[in-house]
């Protein structure tokens, strides 16, 4: 710690001292390359952090300035008055341009914020208010007692100050839940709304993140410059930023002012080479993402990862403390008529069943079964074509995810679906924490409150991790563990929701001989915690000794429903499931 302190006081000093040593062409320049590594901060946040493909930065610092332009040139209002309604104006189009992200991702969310992009581009150039292609000019000076802004190398520390503070947002935000909630939502959307994110709220809030920290670069260039035209909020630049946020490394912010800064002085050496420079950013951009795909910001982190090879150890799982049942609750969960269509497919055909409080439920049954799929009604991912399911006597049908995780419901995935990009112990926090997206005002009004509870979760998530016997792998990212140390930090994540019901999909899948009788004694564990488990499994010998009822299921229909003893030895499941020499093998507990 000392030694990062260090170094950051000696970088805040030779930046404060840096325009004792340029000239005003210089200053020019490191003022621009500011503004533009704001933007990268803002462009990072959305597309590197939160996953979101963000092509319309450049008009959210297009809005900032044109509002500043219009309002104190138009309507005679003060600099600071129109920079605080620029950022305003910019941050309801950035939930504007954000709300097709609830509809669509990945590439088409990339053609939609572009094309909004090139809408703005088009208003400005065409419109009488905004000034035409000629643009607005004769911005005033912004004023602050004692200083003049008119000269660029004290404009320079009024930049370097909103930069730093903006930087350092950032980074709050990224160490914290709100960031790390991000960042599941980035690595699987899925995965993450089962934990209990709220993915369409915080893709709308990582679009009003990124529209403030336009604005704001926005708000800087106007008063800087003092003219604002169509050219400089152009598709090229767009571009430009995108390469630097590439190239430096979009999941990092650093990365991205480390890039926007590189790129900036690149630019300004090929300036009288624009062909060449066209081609010098494209070659760097594929480069980059062939040979680091992190950026040059995620080389230190892989070295490091190649060098901190270390003994882990798998410690022993410490069972929960038992807890009572909810009397109140006798039927958890109740599925009635539910029958799934996919075009032709039948998956589920009027599927009934009631879990108890407190029990262990077996659902089994052949490939295609139509298991999963009856998981995935559940807990929402699918919404039934008829039925209805209850949780808690509250009907739940097609309820979101999220907000069946928050009402108590957490699951596991027949195939892994941890947080790949996330440590252990981060995949753990998301899961743990239960903040509102709502509450994101806390932030920039409250951080110590936040900071408080990220401490209170980081030592929740250390005792977790340490109950499951997964101390050693805290810091690991989980593609890198055995494949049977990943199932149980997904059952730790899992658990760490707190829920009344936990669903398992196949959690023995994979694992050795001593890794399922592990796996028995957790499950037994979790179930004597108070908290109500659905397996399913193909392991008939972990079925039978752990489950009360066993409810089987073949071509989306049940097929029996009873005690271990019961179904193993009814025909139709011998006959569509079992076979007479496993059914004969199957040892039924006593």
């Amino acid at each position: 710690m000392k030694r990062r302190l260090a170094i950051l006081a000696v970088i805040a000093a030779a930046l404060w001292m840096l325009p004792y040593g340029v000239d005003s062409y210089a200053i020019h320049v490191i003022d621009v390359t500011l503004i533009f590594a704001l933007l990268a901060v803002g462009l990072g946040l959305t597309m590197g952090i939160a996953g979101q493909v963000n092509l319309a930065q450049v008009a959210f610092f297009g809005v900032g300035a044109y509002t500043v332009a219009i309002l104190t040139t138009r309507t005679g209002l003060g600099f600071w008055t129109a920079a605080l309604l620029a950022l305003l104006a910019t941050a309801i189009t950035g939930l504007f341009v954000g709300t097709p992200a609830l509809r669509v991702q990945s590439h088409y969310l990339g053609i939609v914020t572009l094309g909004l992009a090139l809408a703005f581009t088009n208003w400005v150039t065409n419109a009488s208010v905004s000034g035409g292609a000629e643009g607005i000019n004769a911005i005033p000076v912004p004023v602050l007692p004692g200083v003049d802004l008119s000269s660029e190398y004290l404009f320079y520390y009024l930049e370097l100050i909103v930069f730093a503070i903006a930087l350092a947002f950032g980074l709050f935000v990224v160490r914290t839940p709100l960031g790390r909630r991000m960042r599941a939502m980035r690595d699987d959307p899925l995965a993450a709304g089962a934990v209990g994110v709220e993915v369409p709220m915080l893709r709308m809030t990582a679009f009003a993140l990124a529209s403030v920290y336009g604005g704001t670069a926005g708000v800087l260039y106007a008063g800087l410059v003092r003219y604002v035209a169509p050219e400089t909020f152009s598709i090229a630049n767009m571009f430009l930023l995108l390469a630097m946020v590439i190239i430096g490394g979009r999941q990092s912010l650093l990365g991205c002012v480390a890039g926007a800064v590189t790129l900036s002085l690149l630019r300004e050496l090929l300036v009288d080479y624009p062909t060449y420079a066209q081609v010098a950013y494209g070659s760097v951009v594929v480069l980059v993402v062939v040979f680091a795909p992190t950026g040059l910001a995620g080389l230190p982190a892989r070295f490091r990862r190649r060098a901190a090879a270390q003994r882990q150890e798998l410690r022993p799982f410490t069972p929960f403390a038992e807890a009572p049942v909810d009397a109140g609750a006798s039927r958890l969960l109740e599925v009635a008529g539910i029958g799934k269509q996919f075009k032709g497919l039948r998956a589920l055909d009027d599927v009934t069943l009631d879990v108890g409080a407190g029990e262990i439920r077996g659902i089994v049954g052949p490939n295609g079964s139509g298991k999963t799929t009856l998981f995935n009604v559940v807990t929402g991912l699918y919404k039934p074509t008829t039925g209805e399911v209850r949780f808690a006597g509250r009907r739940v049908t097609g309820a979101s995810p999220y907000r069946l995780a928050q009402a108590g419901m957490a699951r596991t995935f027949q195939n892994l679906r941890l947080f790949r990009a996330l440590t252990v112990r981060d995949n753990v926090l998301v899961a743990l924490d239960r903040t509102r997206t709502r509450s994101i005002w806390r932030y920039p009004l409250w951080p110590v409150g936040v900071w408080r509870h990220d401490r209170d979760l980081r030592a929740a998530a250390d005792e977790l991790l340490a109950r499951f016997g997964l101390t050693d792998f805290a810091g690991a990212l989980p593609g890198a563990l055995p494949y049977g140390i990943q199932r149980r930090v997904e059952i730790a994540r899992a658990m760490a929701q707190h829920p009344r019901l936990l669903l398992l999909d196949e959690p023995a899948a994979g694992l050795n001989g001593e890794e399922v009788r592990q796996l028995g004694e957790i499950v037994r564990s979790i179930r004597g915690s108070g908290v109500t488990v659905i397996l399913i499994e193909h392991n008939m010998g972990l079925v039978m000794s752990l489950c009360e009822r066993v409810t089987v299921l073949a071509s989306g229909r049940i097929i029996a429903d009873g005690t271990p003893a019961e179904v193993a030895t009814a025909p139709q499941v011998i006959e569509a499931y079992l076979g007479d020499s496993m059914a004969d093998t199957l040892e039924v507990p006593r």
